[in-house]
């Protein structure tokens, strides 16, 4: 679900646009003192690449409220990796704001703002390291509050783990090379399980998973307990059918939210992609 910017912390850097670098914030952990929670908003954002007319997305106004789970759906190229890009703070909006905690995300520490997040892109980046070290990738000591083995089961990577030689310590290729997408995916979702952080965005992360195995994640992620607010694009129908609220977007812009059963009710762009990927899933399964 790609969106005409590169995916999730993967892009070409644009020339006077800077991807947050957190060298300057490395060991800055204390969040604003009047940040009393972890409310993602976005007001009146924009963005735009320099050197081009083509405006990303405009004024788009959005809340995620803790526990809560948000689905944002669009055609390709409507926005909505950019969108994610812009909270996880790989860019910064070219207009308007995002918040955290009720404070503007340039009040925050980056290192302090960052660790708030779990964050599952499309194409992740593995490291030439065994499955447990990368899912335990983040933690200062290398050890994780939670058995890895744990993660990797809830992210459902138990049963590939059967099948890799040495489970857990199986070796990996340079950037992951030797796992399928799926499985790559997976692993990145247990690194992001086993990080707790309050706010999870998944951005289509699911996409290279069979459906079977995402109903058994998705079972997962809607009954952790505390439940992360969890912002994911995404147009596969078991997630759309479990949020609790859907943003659609079209060439930048906001046009509708509500639930499934509200946006399907209204035949508009929402109940078109619903329906289409209705038929692509049938299709799948023919």
């Amino acid at each position: 679900m790609a969106d005409g910017g590169a995916r999730l912390g993967h892009q070409p850097v644009p020339a006077r646009i800077r991807p947050i670098d957190a060298e300057s914030d490395l060991g800055e952990d204390d969040a604003p003192a009047t940040a009393a929670d972890t409310t993602v908003e976005l007001r009146g954002v924009g963005f735009r690449y320099p050197g081009t007319e083509r405006v990303v997305l405009h004024g788009v106004d959005l809340t995620l409220r803790p526990g809560e789970s948000v689905a944002i759906v669009g055609r390709t190229g409507s926005g909505k990796t950019t969108l994610l890009n812009l909270i996880a703070r790989i860019y910064e909006p070219t207009e308007g704001t995002v918040l955290l905690g009720g404070e503007a995300a340039a009040r925050w520490p980056r290192g302090a703002f960052r660790r708030r997040l779990g964050i599952v892109p499309q194409e992740t980046f593995l490291f030439s390291q065994t499955i447990r070290e990368n899912i335990a990738f983040g933690f200062a000591d290398g050890a994780p509050a939670h058995d890895p083995l744990e993660m990797a089961e809830r992210a459902g990577l138990g049963p590939d783990l059967v099948q890799f030689p040495n489970g857990l310590e199986t070796l990996l290729g340079e950037r992951g090379i030797t796992l399928s997408g799926g499985q790559k995916q997976r692993v990145a979702l247990a690194r992001a399980l086993a990080l707790e952080r309050p706010v999870l965005l998944l951005d289509d992360a699911f996409a290279a998973v069979d459906p079977g195995t995402e109903e058994r994640i998705l079972e997962t992620l809607f009954s952790l307990d505390p439940r992360p607010a969890i912002l994911l694009a995404t147009h596969r129908r078991s997630a759309l059918l479990r949020v609790d609220r859907i943003v659609v977007l079209d060439e930048g812009r906001v046009i509708d939210s509500g639930t499934h059963q509200e946006l399907i009710a209204r035949s508009g762009l929402y109940a078109d992609l619903y329906h289409r990927e209705e038929m692509v899933e049938e299709l799948e399964t023919l």
